[in-house]
Parts: structure tokens; C-alpha cells; sequence
């Protein structure tokens, strides 16, 4: 899934941020998947994933809460979670793989970072798909501090004016920082904007 290649960032905040997709195979094993994907969420959940989503029916907030998104997740779904800690990530990918579930795991994240926690998870990468960048006008794109936090969310629903008046409310002291990157994550239907690093980001522009 490509929508969460493209994060913009530094090495160093980068390897706080990982996201896990999990889906059926069209027409082939998307029959029944509904309960194997609803699952594979709660254990990453349970492993201590920063949050989680449903691409199909969008996140938490679109669904009236976390239960009822993970009660309502359908064959043919493609979930989420997204990870700020690799040992966390490694239980989690552990747990899939004792399930036994046959749906597709993809991780986006560093390359290095990714490939070393496959390995502790007992995995092998199996292909890697990456970014080519930003190609065109790029210079009217918003400053790399703020495309850090806009890129999290692959589908651009974070919009940077939104992202603007969130910090603007931040520095006159009218949100916190968790409240913040609980508003920005909001418009992120697929659930992979990470709002713990989100805050951290925005920590830095205060």
C-alpha cells in the first residue's frame, strides 16, 4: 500500500514512527477475513500500537469509538496500526505470525528499521516498495517542518491549514500538545497519522 511511503522527516524522528497494514487477497482469501483482520488489530493493540484504523470505513472518529471500528471491520478490509517503538512493533508482528491468520502484512517504515524488526519477528521481507519523492513545483510546498507532520497522513486529508491553526492554538496556550495531534489525527480515515511523533513535531515549532 503506497499511501504510507511517502512520510517526510529526519532519520531520527523517523525511526519513532512505524505503520502495519493487514489485508485479505482479492477474491481469494477475502471471504471470512473480517474476523482474522479484527484480530490481528487488537493484538496490535495490545502490543502497544500508538492507534489504529480501517481504510474501508475510516477511523475511530468516522465509526463512534474504537469498538464499535474494530466490531465493524468487513471482509475485504484493509487495517491499520501505527507504531512509535520497534520492540513493541516486533511483539506485534510476532503475535500475527503465531496467528496464523494468511492475510498480507505490509510495514512502512526506515528500511533498515523495518528489515531488522521482520528478522526479530522471524520474517523475511518479502518485496520493498519505495518513494520516488516529490517531482514538479515543488517549491510551493509547504516548509519541511510542516510536511512532516502533513505526510503522516498518505491520503492528504491532514490539510496544512488545518495543520497552521492547530499550532496557532498551541502557542496561545488554547490546546495542548495531546489534544493537538488528537485533532489532527481525526481527518486521517485510514487511522496511519501518528500522533505521538505529531506531537513531538509540533513541540518543536511551539
Amino acid at each position: 500500500m503506497t499511501h504510507t511511503l511517502h512520510r517526510v522527516g529526519s532519520e531520527e524522528n523517523l525511526r519513532e514512527d512505524f505503520v502495519v497494514l493487514a489485508m485479505p487477497s482479492k477474491d481469494i482469501n477475502h471471504v471470512g477475513s473480517g474476523p482474522k483482520l479484527q484480530e490481528i488489530i487488537r493484538i496490535c493493540l495490545r502490543e502497544g500500537a500508538v492507534k489504529a484504523g480501517d481504510a474501508r470505513l475510516g477511523n475511530e472518529y468516522h465509526q463512534g469509538g474504537l469498538e464499535k471500528m474494530i466490531a465493524n471491520i468487513e471482509d475485504r478490509a484493509v487495517v491499520t496500526a501505527v507504531f512509535n517503538d520497534e520492540g513493541k512493533l516486533v511483539k506485534a508482528l510476532k503475535a500475527i505470525k503465531a496467528g496464523d491468520f494468511g492475510m498480507s502484512i505490509v510495514v512502512s517504515g526506515l528500511f533498515d528499521r523495518v528489515r531488522e524488526c521482520c528478522h526479530a519477528a522471524g520474517q523475511k521481507v518479502h518485496t520493498v516498495n519505495t518513494s520516488l519523492g516529490r517531482w514538479g513545483a515543488t517549491h510551493k510546498l509547504p516548509a519541511p517542518e510542516i510536511m512532516e507532520i502533513q505526510s503522516m497522513c498518505g491520503h492528504g486529508m491532514v490539510s496544512v491549514n488545518l495543520i497552521m491553526d492547530t499550532l496557532e492554538e498551541v502557542k496561545a496556550g488554547k490546546m495542548s500538545l495531546a489534544e493537538a495531534s488528537e485533532r489532527l489525527f481525526r481527518p486521517c480515515q485510514c487511522g496511519i497519522f501518528n500522533p505521538e511523533r505529531a506531537q513531538k513535531l509540533m513541540a518543536a515549532l511551539k
